[in-house]
């Protein structure tokens, strides 16, 4: 219980595999220091690919909305269970905290920092919610510090390596204890080295077109956030869509994923963050698609990513009709 809110009986914690939902998972594991977590990400929950380790004992968190859960935790706006899933959520005993906090790592730290010690966190959490909400600077990006090349390491796709890091969060007194650990030293270096090579990619695959960057990294088995993108295109876009994946993949196989595209808005221009809905974009033929405004992402549907491509091409050339945020 916190403050005059009761929270349900939990047992396990599934929660996204990037930096966001490691912190929330750190900050629910000291309150349910018992649970299991279990770590995924929103295309394979959407496929049911969790649903085995998801019932009412269960708090997902920087996830998609579901229903078997007994507890929801998220700040993504097309995340959020319409009016009708809430009810019937919460008269089935569930519990909903949905917030438009900057990360879900933020919810989560203030629904529990009066109840527990949550000192070690506060240094690497301004950084989590930059990242998450778009807010990071362009120096910050460029300078490539220790929790961005942090950030790049996480992976839904090796449960040892995150288990370990997840250990270090709970446990560590500040970011040097997780930063200085033998093997998470040796996984930023790494990171840091496939940063070069994807900054030549991103500079041989990114095509401008009326002012959005389109980044081509299908069949690459580079991946990307809008950053990098923004960052080498500066004030001549303003949002980016980055295509990663492959042709022939598939979700069951995590190493080869399906085609997916990401969005994101320009946030090292002036007023980049809040001036289109690109959601609109993620969700215009995938019905599971989604994110933030500024933020956001679906997978490639029929006939192909030419077509959608071609389709949001479009979509944006009246976006100001079309996607502006009023």
């Amino acid at each position: 219980m916190t403050g005059d809110v009761m929270f349900p009986e939990i047992h396990r914690i599934v929660a996204d595999s990037d930096l966001d939902g490691m912190c929330a998972a750190a900050v629910l594991l000291k309150a349910y220091p018992t649970a299991e977590v279990v770590f995924g990400h929103a295309a394979i929950l959407r496929a049911g690919m969790l649903d085995d380790v998801i019932d009412s004992k269960t708090v997902t968190v920087d996830l998609p909305f579901h229903p078997a859960s007994g507890w929801y935790l998220d700040h993504h706006l097309t995340n959020k269970p319409n009016e009708a899933e809430e009810e019937d959520f919460t008269r089935r005993g569930g519990v909903v905290h949905w917030e438009h906090t900057p990360s879900a790592a933020r919810l989560a730290y203030e629904l529990f920092k009066h109840q527990f010690d949550l000192k070690h966190l506060e240094e690497i959490m301004p950084m989590v919610d930059a990242l998450d909400s778009g807010g990071i600077t362009r120096k910050d990006f460029l300078d490539d510090g220790p929790i961005l090349q942090l950030s790049r390491t996480l992976s839904s796709t090796d449960n040892a390596y995150m288990q370990h890091l997840l250990q270090l969060f709970t446990t560590c007194t500040g970011l040097g204890d997780i930063t200085n650990d033998e093997l998470i030293a040796e996984r930023m270096k790494v990171a840091q080295d496939e940063r070069i090579d994807a900054v030549k990619l991103v500079q041989e695959r990114t095509e401008i077109i009326d002012r959005l960057a389109i980044c081509r990294l299908d069949d690459s088995g580079i991946r990307s956030n809008g950053y990098l993108i923004t960052a080498h295109v500066g004030d001549k876009a303003d949002a980016c869509c980055v295509v990663h994946g492959y042709s022939d993949g598939d979700l069951s196989t995590p190493e080869r994923p399906p085609l997916s595209a990401s969005f994101y808005a320009n946030s090292f221009i002036q007023n980049g963050q809040d001036r289109y809905d690109l959601s609109k974009l993620a969700t215009a033929f995938d019905p599971h698609g989604g994110g933030h405004a500024n933020a956001c992402g679906c997978r490639i549907q029929p006939p192909g990513l030419d077509s959608n491509l071609n389709d949001w091409i479009e979509m944006w050339k009246n976006r100001e009709t079309t996607l502006r945020i009023k």
